[in-house]
């Protein structure tokens, strides 16, 4: 039976607005096409993963304390997160993770967070913490070469610079920063994005892709996934897009 490893880093701090739901959702997809998924975790204390041992990494959302936390824990891995991604690893960066993948990330109080400096962006934090980027926010990108709307939820104060490589282009909402029409950072095995939600529930056509990429480079063939009944999930998101758009 075929199988797919997901680590999910610091279930236990990087946790915000339900982003465990995006291993939930993985889990679930692969499992109903008759694929075995195993989900180990690691966080502060815990045993040093092999990270290029898994097929997928996730890592979710958390404020400025979790990132200042976990930070110094984090970066002891850069080398070997940094050799994962360059053998084709999947890794999911979810807002405070996508932040401190980047080089740094200052705050409010013009504190720096140091990044893993893994990607080139950065990210600051404007010094009104009443000004946010927050609420629904839809972003168009590009799923199989096929343009695809996505859909979630964004809560950053943090504005993100020098991403290059963009995750989507910004329908609604507001993105890597207030009234930018990019959003998030993505190479050919790295999505990182500000849109919570959790972010695969909503769009189940990004978890599939997701998981056949794991699968095809795990096993080095092509995978036809057996097509799931989501016209719930696509109603529903239909619905909400047709809502966010005409109220623009």
């Amino acid at each position: 039976m075929k199988e797919i490893k997901i680590l999910y880093l610091y279930p236990d701090i990087l946790d915000l607005y339900g982003d465990i739901g995006n291993i939930k959702v993985l889990e679930y997809r692969t499992k109903k096409r008759g694929f075995s998924c195993q989900i180990d975790t690691y966080s502060i204390g815990d045993t040093t993963p092999n990270f290029s041992e898994y097929d997928i990494v996730f890592s979710g959302g958390g404020a400025d304390n979790e990132q200042k936390i976990l930070s110094e824990d984090l970066v002891k891995y850069k080398k070997e997160i940094k050799t994962a991604i360059k053998e084709g690893v999947f890794f999911l960066l979810i807002c405070g993770s996508y932040q401190l993948f980047g080089k740094y990330y200052k705050g409010v109080e013009g504190k720096i967070i140091p990044g893993l400096e893994i990607f080139n962006y950065y990210t600051e934090a404007i010094s009104d913490r009443k000004k946010r980027c927050i609420g629904n926010i839809i972003i168009e990108t590009i799923l199989d070469n096929e343009e695809t709307k996505i859909i979630g939820f964004e809560n950053h104060g943090g504005q993100t610079f020098d991403t290059g490589e963009n995750f989507g282009t910004v329908l609604y909402g507001n993105g890597n920063k207030f009234g930018d029409l990019s959003e998030g950072f993505r190479t050919k095995n790295v999505i990182a994005t500000y849109l919570h939600g959790p972010l695969l529930s909503k769009n189940p056509k990004l978890a599939d892709y997701i998981i056949k990429y794991a699968l095809e480079r795990k096993y080095n063939e092509t995978i036809e996934l057996e097509i799931l009944d989501d016209s719930f999930e696509n109603q529903a998101r239909e619905q909400l897009i047709k809502k966010f758009l005409e109220s623009k």
